[in-house]
């Protein structure tokens, strides 16, 4: 008697970390469902795991700056007949700046992109789990999650919504089945450095920084042992645990000059 297998809906699967996470669900034996707003990327990666790996891989071009947009991809999901055993809420971005000069459209979608879009696709998930008793959902934040940011005020502001909304619904949900997990990077090898414009920053200007696969790969076994929170890489660690000690003033004083462009 064959099993059927379980699907997993990567958000942001075109590139960087969502990439890598779509290929190793794919690797995985998971059916695949992969969410971008690039529909030529989404339908040739589909192609790929489909080939490779023998998985069903649904493309479905969205914009999840768009409100509606996770309310559209549900329907799809739910036409196609397919439930979400697995969500990776990876989808996200940032932008750079003094927040007075920033452009305040990008920064308003980012919060529905990195807030809004991933706070509406848990909704719309987590009761099916918990009827089934079975499910597990991956947020994607960021070491940026635990202190302020000053030059990226919004998204530093956004992942610590995601790490705070993670925890509590890992607590909610404990003994039930289902399972919350956010996993906090720091910067990671993807074009996400590029479209935030701080490729300049000391944050990451020459330094050596971690590659997107290490990181998905960190927040796939952390996911399946349905641990609360991931930090990928010991130095992160390290950093992460130092701001608890150190007086806020003292830590944002220090991501500022952190975030401050490089001297050329």
């Amino acid at each position: 008697m064959s099993t059927q297998k379980k699907t997993a809906l990567i958000t942001g699967a075109s590139s960087g970390i969502g990439l890598d996470f779509a290929r190793l669900f794919a690797e995985g034996g998971y059916d695949v469902v992969l969410v971008a707003r690039t529909e030529s990327k989404l339908k040739a990666l589909a192609d790929e795991l489909d080939t490779k790996h023998g998985v069903r891989a649904l493309a479905v071009a969205a914009d999840l700056a768009d409100p509606a947009a996770p309310g559209r991809l549900m329907e799809r999901l739910k036409a196609e007949g397919m439930q979400v055993d697995v969500l990776v809420n990876n989808a996200g971005y940032a932008g750079y700046g003094a927040f007075s000069e920033t452009d305040a459209k990008m920064e308003l979608d980012m919060i529905q992109v990195n807030i809004g879009a991933l706070t509406a696709l848990t909704k719309a998930v987590l009761p099916g789990m918990l009827a089934r008793k079975s499910g597990r959902i991956l947020n994607v934040a960021s070491t940026a999650a635990f202190q302020p940011g000053p030059l990226m005020a919004v998204y530093y502001a956004t992942k610590a919504y995601v790490l705070s909304f993670s925890e509590a619904l890992a607590n909610e949900t404990q003994g039930t089945g289902v399972t919350i997990t956010c996993l906090c990077p720091g910067p990671t090898k993807t074009g996400f450095q590029e479209r935030a414009k701080m490729e300049e920053s000391k944050l990451v200007k020459g330094k050596e920084i971690m590659d997107s696969l290490t990181v998905a790969l960190a927040g796939y076994e952390g996911l399946h042992q349905g641990r609360a929170v991931v930090i990928p890489g010991f130095m992160n660690k390290m950093l992460v645990q130092s701001v608890r000690f150190l007086p806020r003033s003292t830590v944002t004083n220090i991501v500022r000059k952190v975030q401050d462009r490089a001297q050329a």
